[in-house]
């Protein structure tokens, strides 16, 4: 196999051809791909997982890399798949014997039997789709955070992971830091009491967000496959300034600040305190205006900066208040904190002076903890306390830090479902915790939302979703107090590319 294989124009599957491949995948129908055998180092194919790329730019370079340099040597990049071939073409020059598709419907159609797992890094609102049909061909799933653009998709992947029974794991590395294991022995060791505040922060957007929808449509540049990138989307116009980063700020596409960073910063506290689904939550954002006294209302794009409050039920019978907060906003700074001390430096930094993409700052009883994004670089307050700290190590640590959530998915798969464990898997963790993050932009969505209202003789536009509690039936998954708030739950998919069915 050759990194010059043509592209071929695709055709889509129908239902029963999908089911299919699924049931010849399912079966056990492997065929090692011969590029692989022999040689010096060679590795034995029962210990050898074949992976498809899908996504070769971005997180995803980051992703392809950590599978084929890691340590054991257990894991080969068998396929690439990218709409763009900008992103694909530094990857298929690395891994020349990999073979490359446009489409990933394609790839799985001729492909599924020579391949055992994917790795996702695309815009999200294409994950569910991509994911739940590779879960349905028996395979193994890697998939970057979010796990997906809307709450309907994210339970979806989390019953079809335990459906079809093959390992998944989110791609949050910070869940298997060295720090998650500290804090836990730390808060397990009552070095703070009873936690009952948890704040988020993060620097995201660090693109644009909070502006109109662009009236210039240049053309599509000619490496880009833009049908395929806009895949479950409904059809618009390509516009500028949108690939390969920029659609993380508009909703159609992506899921702003929060569902980039918020599985990152959100997971430790949820991962600590086994939390569960929230049963309350409230929000504001920045109000935009275009005039005096005229307020703009961009219901395309997120709202650049916004605070959020959720409420969750701890098994002890407290609640825990949890906040979230983006566009430069950080909590109060901690009386513990010197004046002169920068406070995102001391509380999120990582090491300091680093970008402060986010932190964490959990309020118990008797003191605090601040940690950087994914629980990394825990410290007491007041600093002056961590030169004392003698808490034992109890929990074993991942080999590899944050490097080793990568290489624990490896082994996982290779020991099959059910017979090793990974920090983020989709059921009991990343399914819930996206529920979590992405229920946080359903009230986003709510507070640009404009609704007609009758005030005597006159109609008039209103905003009833601001500045409400939202409580949420996490078993029925809706809103059960502001109705309208419940059409962001699902989408309904472009023609052509069909929906989610377990």
């Amino acid at each position: 196999m050759s990194n010059d294989n043509p592209v071929h124009e695709p055709r889509r599957l129908s239902r029963a051809e999908f089911l299919k491949t699924a049931a010849m995948a399912t079966a056990g129908f492997y065929i090692v791909p011969r590029h692989v055998l022999g040689g010096k180092g060679y590795v034995a194919p029962s210990d050898t997982l074949y992976i498809a790329a899908i996504g070769c730019g971005g997180e995803g370079e980051n992703d392809i890399h950590h599978f084929a340099n890691a340590p054991k040597k257990n894991a080969v990049i068998a396929y690439l798949c990218d709409v763009d071939q900008r992103m694909a073409a530094p990857r298929r020059k690395e891994f020349p014997k990999a073979g490359f598709y446009e489409d990933w419907r394609e790839l799985y159609e001729k492909e599924h039997a020579h391949f055992d797992a994917v790795t996702i890094a695309i815009p999200d609102h294409n994950h569910a789709i991509v994911a739940l049909r590779a879960m349905q061909m028996g395979k193994h799933v890697y998939l970057q955070k979010p796990l997906t653009h809307d709450i309907y998709e994210a339970r979806i992947l989390t019953e079809g992971a335990k459906k079809y029974k093959v390992v998944t794991q989110m791609g949050d590395q910070g869940a298997s830091c060295d720090g998650m294991r500290t804090l836990r022995e730390w808060l397990e060791a009552g070095l703070i009491g009873d936690v009952h505040t948890v704040y988020n922060w993060t620097n995201r957007p660090v693109w644009p967000q909070g502006i109109p929808w662009p009236k210039d449509h240049p053309p599509v540049p000619k490496e880009l496959n833009w049908d395929l990138w806009l895949g479950t989307a409904e059809y618009v116009d390509y516009i500028d300034n949108l690939v390969p980063f920029n659609w993380r700020g508009w909703w159609r596409f992506g899921t702003g600040a929060l569902g980039d960073m918020g599985c990152h910063i959100i997971g430790p506290a949820f991962k600590l305190f086994d939390l569960g689904y929230p049963t309350e939550i409230t929000c504001s954002a920045v109000t935009l205006y275009s005039g005096i006294f005229q307020e703009a209302f961009y219901q395309e794009s997120i709202p650049p900066a916004s605070i959020l409050r959720y409420i969750f039920p701890l098994k002890n019978g407290r609640n825990l208040r949890l906040y979230w907060m983006d566009g430069g906003l950080i909590p109060d700074r901690p009386d513990e904190l010197d004046p002169s001390v920068n406070e995102n430096e001391a509380l999120a930094a990582i090491p300091p002076g680093d970008d402060y993409e986010g932190g964490s700052l959990f309020i118990g009883t008797h003191g605090k903890i601040a940690c950087g994004w994914g629980g990394n670089n825990p410290r007491l307050l007041p600093l002056s306390l961590n030169e004392d700290i003698r808490i034992p190590e109890k929990y074993p640590r991942v080999p590899g830090g944050m490097d080793g959530h990568w290489w624990q998915w490896i082994d996982a798969c290779l020991a099959g479902y059910g017979n090793a464990e990974v920090d983020s898997p989709f059921e009991g963790y990343a399914g819930p915790l996206t529920e979590t993050v992405l229920m946080g932009n359903l009230l986003l969505r709510c507070f640009t939302l404009q609704m007609q209202e009758k005030r005597g003789n006159q109609t008039v536009l209103t905003t009833p979703g601001r500045y409400i509690t939202y409580q949420w039936d996490a078993q029925q998954m809706r809103i059960t107090n502001f109705e309208p708030a419940n059409q962001f739950l699902r989408r309904t998919y472009r023609k052509g590319w069909g929906d989610l069915e377990l």
